[in-house]
């Protein structure tokens, strides 16, 4: 019962990620295409600061499941909330250091992978 619990929150996570890992092809496909090769790449570089904390916190979110490991669930949650913070800020500080970064367009990927990750839990159905 407990691993049905974490299995269904893990197939919505991954659910989550691969419709940010197809936004943000499509939007750096586009913004490659229109703006260049330098403005994909940089927004391609803000949807991974997005994509990969959420990659950390979903895999530390559902670890645990059930009642009798509720201690663990809450620890795990809160572990991975600050993981996912800590990651997040040094991947933008990493991004930073890149000359040719086109940073509105950074932004624009980075905003783009944030919006449909919420907007995909009202969308995704939940089993």
């Amino acid at each position: 019962m407990a691993s049905d619990l974490a299995g269904a929150g893990k197939l919505l996570a991954r659910k989550m990620i691969a419709v940010q890992c197809v936004t943000a092809t499509f939007l750096c496909g586009v913004l490659w295409l229109q703006w260049g090769w330098k403005s994909g790449l940089s927004a391609a570089v803000g949807a991974l600061v997005s994509i990969l904390p959420n990659l950390v916190f979903s895999h530390l979110a559902f670890k645990f499941a059930g009642a009798s490991k509720s201690q663990l669930v809450v620890r795990s949650f809160s572990q991975g909330s600050k993981l996912k913070l800590l990651i997040t800020i040094f991947l933008f500080v990493a991004a930073f250091q890149w000359p040719d970064l086109k940073v509105g367009f950074m932004f624009v990927g980075f905003i783009a992978t944030m919006l449909i990750q919420w907007l995909s839990l009202i969308f995704i159905e939940k089993r």
